[in-house]
């Protein structure tokens, strides 16, 4: 990993849109912070696509894309579960948040009844370990609280992930949570998805224009895939453990260091524009 001041401006300035995980990446003890959402407005007004991918439910991310008002985040959509749904604005006649799946509502509907079995096993097999807080909103996997309320051990932890693979489930580990899903999801498959039903276009063309800022295990297939990867300093803790690390490293943990690769990205601009 490279510090974040070796990202050449030339290859700044040709980004077009920024995706971006949430938590402990624009979020601190669970709340956005504010440099992170100004950091976010400021990309929007710039003209830059923003999109937030997410192993947080999808029913979580309801509130920031369809808030009370001075609440809702700008951005241009949100992708949750670490890639199987999303919201995006609706437009024309369309209500104002439209919901898009993945896997068609029979999928769903049985892997549903498969993880209900799954989760009553985990908790007899490891006891102590809960599914997370935000589950009543889950639609498409499992998640379990190893680091946001509740505090395990790395033994723990591998004990979850066994359970999961062995029921045949894809499995993923966040900051806080232990996810395990039926269907070939993560954050790279689910960002390409995404720019599909948004945009018309393929990511994988055009990488090289795309931006993507994480902090952890599940972060690990963006990190592998996009030419401009940028980890904020809390990556730090979970190098042992990654395979695929981003190219840069910001000096601020979280909501600070997706401000810093803001204010690279809109100055990279504001240099292009003087130019002219």
């Amino acid at each position: 990993m490279q510090p974040l001041d070796l990202w050449p401006l030339s290859a700044r300035r040709g980004v077009v849109g920024v995706f971006t995980d949430i938590d402990d990446t624009l979020t601190s003890e669970g709340a956005i912070t504010p440099d992170a959402l100004q950091a976010l407005a400021d990309l929007k007004a710039a003209g830059l696509y923003v999109i937030p991918v997410t192993g947080r439910p999808i029913g979580w991310c309801e509130p920031f894309m369809a808030g009370p008002s001075g609440t809702t985040w700008p951005v241009d959509a949100m992708v949750a579960e670490n890639g199987a749904v999303a919201f995006v604005r609706g437009s024309g006649s369309q209500p104002p948040l439209v919901k898009l799946y993945q896997q068609d509502v029979p999928t769903r509907s049985t892997n549903q009844a498969r993880m209900r079995v799954i989760a009553a096993q985990v908790a007899a097999e490891v006891p102590g370990v809960a599914l997370s807080r935000d589950s009543a909103g889950r639609e498409t996997d499992l998640a379990f609280d190893y680091a946001e309320f509740d505090r395990h051990s790395t033994a723990t932890v591998r004990k979850v992930l066994s359970v999961l693979q062995h029921a045949g489930m894809q499995t993923t580990v966040s900051s806080i949570h232990i996810h395990g899903c039926f269907g070939d999801f993560n954050k790279w498959q689910g960002a390409n998805w995404i720019v599909r039903q948004l945009l018309g276009r393929e990511l994988a063309k055009e990488q090289d224009r795309w931006v993507f800022v994480g902090d952890s295990g599940n972060d690990q297939a963006m990190f592998e895939h996009f030419t401009h990867s940028v980890g904020v300093a809390n990556i730090e803790r979970f190098v042992p453990q990654l395979t695929h690390l981003p190219r840069y490293i910001a000096r601020g943990e979280r909501g600070a260091g997706f401000a810093e690769v803001a204010h690279a990205l809109l100055a990279a601009r504001t240099a292009g524009e003087a130019e002219r």
